[in-house]
């Protein structure tokens, strides 16, 4: 294993970096400039570990003769190049199921922060507005609100279990119909969104579900709905969606995930209708240790030349 070259695109896990580091030849991508790593490096690497933001697209994978494997620091891969990974016989993982708690935690508090208002009303107390103009204003509750679900996966099925708790009716919409009776199947985003009071976006991006919440559907969540979106910034047509906010044509939003990130955009700063967070969905201790130790239990299987964990590829 200790042969193994693995390039390391970017320092996003200090405890990923230090036992890759430790277990095998680790490459940093980040320390020479990309041309002069290639020159002096492109057929030691036989592994590349990235993640959401920083992936194996079709030029650095061409750019790694010897490359054998690609470990995604993430459930999404949209930032791999799977074409080209199946073309070349490359190995692809990713890190399922140890994510999806924290993402579905992050999923419900998004749409209970948005309804409450709750950093809203933190900022009033902070700026001593409680003292010199009374209480805050009121808001709206979770309980009892039709909760649609974009994508019933795992996350998807984890954010329906929590929101039952909260006496919440669920719908979805998703690739194939379910096999979960109380939940209500509808075969468009737009159906979807015209039968609930908030929605939440959690499917993979594909082709398919790129800007598959368009005007079409945030008009159909209409001016009471909230817009809930923990999967990726792409599925949100972004010019659509601030337009709807600023004109009033939807009532909030609460945003883990961004087009262009790390950029959101600044028309929605100043609104007090949205709740802001900074790709954080899986950002705990213990989600990334777990996270960590399977991308490394992919890497020594594969050099070992065992199953590995959790193929993509």
């Amino acid at each position: 294993m200790e042969s193994l070259g693995v390039l390391l695109l970017h320092p996003f896990n200090a405890y990923l970096e230090q036992e890759l580091d430790r277990r095998f030849r680790l490459y940093r991508f980040w320390e020479t400039p990309r041309e002069e790593f290639l020159r002096a490096h492109a057929g030691a690497v036989r592994a590349v570990v990235g993640n959401a933001s920083y992936g194996a697209d079709a030029a650095l994978i061409d750019a790694l003769p010897a490359l054998e494997i690609v470990a995604s620091f993430s459930v999404g891969i949209d930032r791999v190049d799977l074409a080209k990974c199946r073309d070349r016989g490359i190995r692809v993982t990713n890190t399922p199921d140890v994510l999806t708690d924290d993402v579905a935690d992050l999923a419900v508090g998004l749409a209970i922060a948005v309804l409450r208002r709750i950093p809203q009303a933190d900022r009033y107390v902070r700026a001593g507005l409680w003292k010199s103009r009374g209480d805050y204003t009121l808001t709206t509750r979770l309980s009892g609100k039709r909760v649609g679900i974009l994508g019933l996966g795992r996350i998807g099925s984890a954010i329906a279990k929590r929101a039952e708790a909260f006496g919440c009716s669920i719908s979805y919409s998703s690739r194939s119909e379910k096999p979960f009776p109380d939940y209500k199947f509808h075969v468009s985003a737009v159906d979807l969104a015209a039968n609930c009071d908030v929605l939440i976006v959690t499917c993979s991006l594909t082709a398919e579900t790129h800007h598959v919440v368009s005007r079409e559907v945030i008009d159909a969540l209409g001016p009471e709905g909230v817009l809930v979106n923990v999967g990726r910034g792409a599925h949100v047509d972004e010019p659509e969606l601030v337009a709807a906010l600023l004109e009033g044509r939807l009532g909030g939003a609460g945003l883990d995930v961004y087009e262009h990130e790390p950029l959101a955009p600044e028309q929605l700063l100043g609104l007090d209708n949205v709740v802001l967070v900074p790709h954080v969905g899986s950002d705990t201790e213990e989600t990334c240790r777990a996270m960590a130790d399977l991308v490394l239990a992919n890497l020594e299987a594969h050099a070992s030349d065992e199953p590995l964990l959790t193929p993509v590829i």
